[in-house]
């Protein structure tokens, strides 16, 4: 956590976390539709495709903290995996993605499976 001295030398601005936010939000909405098309172009059914997603959310999860947060982040102090200087909290930097995208993924696997199979 922050001292008192950081967040004034470093104030964390809401509208910069609610930027933030929302630019990963677009990337797991998007990134999902991608993952339903691959899973209903490969034919997969049942929890296969479902596990399919879980595991293609996480790795752009990590990807994203990999390229994005974590150099910015170990450079100022922080632990590794800590997203708070940037997001809200960690379930909504790491788990907010997974719950946002499944409609997409969804609707993409569906429709991708059933152009393909018909």
């Amino acid at each position: 956590m922050p001292s008192e001295r950081d967040l004034q030398i470093h104030p964390i601005v809401q509208e910069s976390v609610m930027h933030n936010t929302k630019t990963l939000s677009n990337l797991h909405s998007l990134s999902a539709s991608l993952f339903g098309i691959s899973a209903g172009v490969i034919g997969l059914e049942s929890y296969n495709g479902f596990i399919v997603y879980f595991i293609f959310s996480i790795i752009t999860t990590l990807l994203f903290y990999f390229l994005k947060v974590a150099p910015e982040s170990l450079s100022q102090g922080n632990t590794i995996f800590d997203s708070s200087r940037f997001y809200r909290g960690a379930f909504d930097f790491w788990l907010s993605g997974v719950s946002s995208g499944i409609s997409g993924f969804i609707l993409t696997w569906t429709l991708f499976y059933g152009l393909v199979r018909a």
